[in-house]
């Protein structure tokens, strides 16, 4: 009975107890009995578990008594909580009628709040405010509670107060949900339209599709059809989350669950597609699906050669549960064979790093992340690079273009100095300002996406005491003024080191570099030269100077032109070895470009 529905998703900043909550709502329900009770149950991830942030989108359907006494289908989609993943939450939101807003009472509204509640309001959905962690010392209930009633315009008494930690007030959760999340509206009788809001990939079941179904019924023996692809498929099983996977017969218009497709990778079945039947199917998707696109790129190397194989084979597995991943072989004077990567953002590249590290125990090297290019040729062709390497010849170019982005700083109001300086630093334009509550203010800038790639979230936290948030979505790509920064070493160009910057910083950022490299390049037994180099003139250069034999020691007394015959053939012969010479180049050189100082 879609009547006795409700499907609702948890909104929230990182860290502000969405997890805690989802848990306490499990336990509460009897969905999960005390013996396999643990924290964050539905984030399965050891990386989820210690970022304290969700990073894939999980379901649970649970059954719960209501006062009125009535038995209700709870379905609750819990979604990522960074701004990388905005896309899968936007979908996730699309398959509930409502939300929780969850809010820590002793941080009050971050930017993530504000921009997922937009999304959830584009979504039409129904909002429950819920203030958390009100046990604590420090929490603000009173400021908070204002802060949200100006913000969502509710009275201050609806706004429910829990602790999901300690379990006070959560059965006030359940009510709420039930009282005021409206049913679902489908039409069993029409042709099937199921939503795709998650996928991962199951080695005997093939891909795993978590589906919200709007109009139709799915059955067990239906061939279905996805739309974007036309790929038909017999599903292996249906079911649903409990929260572990249980299968059924039938899923019907309203309910939320999941469909083995038998598929070999993610990639054919992508978040935000719809499914329907292969006979007598939707006329039309839908709206709103778009193909995840990466937006940072880096080169992905191992530190030994011979483990080049097992990279390759890590990504494979890797990309068969993450479709926003993509990877092709590319090889580096310095560092030889590895990958280029694309990214959804930052933190997608530090999840796979890190990924790749502990689960195939690897040892890698990660390059400088860069940003797509568009680049005008002079023959008006236009192609996009994600590499410095790739950057045409300098006479061949017209215009670079790079993307840049809205970025919405969310901060209490007494650091709007030090955020004004970090953006403006960084070819930020400032677009105006709002206060959506007493003594905190959110400043609206367009930037360029390169220019908040690295460090920049961590500069803006030193600046404000960890108060700050952040939030970007793309805007367009804009003409800049770019050069590409090479790094020479003894005459030989590093394209690992190599990276596209702003002409009128070109000069500081070289020599910034070289002051850098100096220190992390060791001596070899001959001079080692390190030159930047860009708009075809040397920039800047160091000496590593060489490790000294003393070839006089011997030499006491007797006439000076025996010495100066030692010496000169010793010259030779360093010489002769810079000729032939190979300098190792450790990997703190190429972290040494993330870690510029701010100039």
């Amino acid at each position: 009975m879609a009547a006795h529905i409700r499907n609702f998703c948890i909104i929230a900043h990182v860290d502000h107890g969405k997890s805690t909550l989802a848990d306490r709502l499990l336990q509460l329900t009897g969905t999960i009995s005390e013996r396999e009770m643990m924290d964050q149950v539905l984030d399965s991830m050891d990386l989820e578990r210690e970022k304290g942030v969700t990073i894939k989108s999980s379901a649970v359907r649970m059954s719960y008594s209501a006062c009125d006494g009535q038995v209700y289908e709870l379905n609750l989609i819990d979604t990522p909580g960074h701004v990388d993943f905005s896309y899968e939450v936007s979908r996730a939101l699309l398959a509930c009628e409502g939300a929780l807003l969850v809010v820590d009472a002793t941080q009050g509204i971050e930017a993530q709040t504000i921009a997922n509640l937009y999304l959830a309001l584009d979504a039409n959905l129904t909002i429950i405010p819920v203030i958390n962690k009100i046990d604590l010392i420090s929490a603000r209930i009173d400021e908070v509670s204002e802060e949200l009633s100006n913000l969502l315009g509710v009275p201050r008494d609806e706004i429910l107060k829990v602790s999901a930690k300690e379990g006070v007030n959560v059965e006030q959760v359940l009510e709420a949900v039930v009282a005021r999340i409206p049913p679902p509206k489908g039409i069993t009788a029409s042709p099937l339209k199921a939503l795709v809001f998650d996928s991962h990939y199951d080695s005997y079941k093939g891909v795993i599709a978590y589906v919200r179904v709007f109009d139709g019924v799915v059955n067990t023996n239906d061939v279905l059809r996805i739309m974007s692809t036309g790929t038909d498929i017999r599903p292996v099983e249906i079911g649903y989350f409990a929260p572990s996977m249980k299968a059924a017969n039938v899923l019907e218009a309203g309910d939320v669950g999941y469909i083995a497709t038998g598929l070999k990778t993610v990639s054919e079945c992508r978040v935000g597609d719809t499914i329907t039947l292969a006979q007598r199917g939707a006329d039309s998707p839908l709206p709103g699906f778009r193909k995840a696109k990466p937006m940072v790129f880096a080169g992905v190397y191992p530190v030994e050669g011979e483990d080049y194989p097992d990279l390759k084979e890590a990504l494979e597995k890797l990309q068969l549960n993450d479709a926003a991943l993509v990877y092709e072989p590319e090889t580096s004077q310095a560092l030889n064979f590895g990958f280029r990567c694309g990214f959804l953002g930052l933190f997608h590249m530090e999840i796979v790093q890190e990924r790749l590290e502990r689960e195939y125990d690897l040892d890698i090297v990660v390059t400088a992340p860069s940003v797509e290019y568009e680049v005008t040729l002079r023959t008006k062709e236009v192609i996009r690079i994600d590499s410095p390497a790739q950057l045409p010849k300098e006479d061949l170019i017209e215009d670079i273009r790079e993307p840049w982005m809205y970025l919405q700083i969310f901060s209490p109001t007494e650091y709007y100095g030090a955020i004004m300086d970090l953006v403006t630093k960084r070819q930020g334009i400032f677009r105006g300002q709002e206060y959506p509550a007493p003594n905190r203010v959110q400043l609206n800038f367009e930037i360029p996406l390169s220019e908040i790639l690295v460090d920049f979230f961590d500069q803006l936290k030193s600046r404000t005491r960890g108060y700050a948030s952040m939030d970007y979505q793309v805007a367009d790509y804009r003409s800049g003024n770019l050069t590409k920064l090479e790094v020479l070493i003894n005459g030989e160009p590093v394209d690992a080191l190599a990276s596209i910057v702003h002409r009128k910083d070109a000069y500081h950022r070289g020599q910034a570099l070289i002051s850098k490299l100096k220190e992390v390049i060791p001596r070899q037994l001959y001079d080692v030269a390190i030159q930047a180099y860009a708009e075809g003139r040397v920039i800047s250069r160091a000496n590593v100077k060489a490790l000294r034999k003393d070839v006089l020691a011997k030499c006491y007394g007797g006439d000076i032109t025996r010495k100066k015959k030692l010496l000169e053939k010793q010259k030779r012969g360093k010489r002769r070895m810079k000729m032939i010479g190979n300098v190792e180049i450790p990997q703190e050189a190429f972290m040494a470009v993330l870690k510029l100082e701010e100039s």
